[in-house]
């Protein structure tokens, strides 16, 4: 997901994706867990994607 896909939408769209991305975070760090998971950047991709929507968020107040 790039900064230029999070920059045009409102701040309570930002909030509802925010909330979508930390549980698929938490999806990800159970299948981590338990060795489902096939591929572990995935995480990292997430925890990226979340701190763009922080910026945004941010940048909106």
């Amino acid at each position: 997901m790039k900064y230029t896909e999070i920059n045009g939408k409102s701040v309570s769209e930002l909030n509802a994706l925010l909330k979508e991305k930390k549980v698929l975070l938490f999806t990800l760090r159970q299948k981590l867990k338990t060795m489902q998971l096939t591929n572990p950047n995935e995480i990292g991709d997430v925890r990226k994607d979340i701190a763009k929507i922080n910026t945004a968020i941010s940048a909106a107040k």
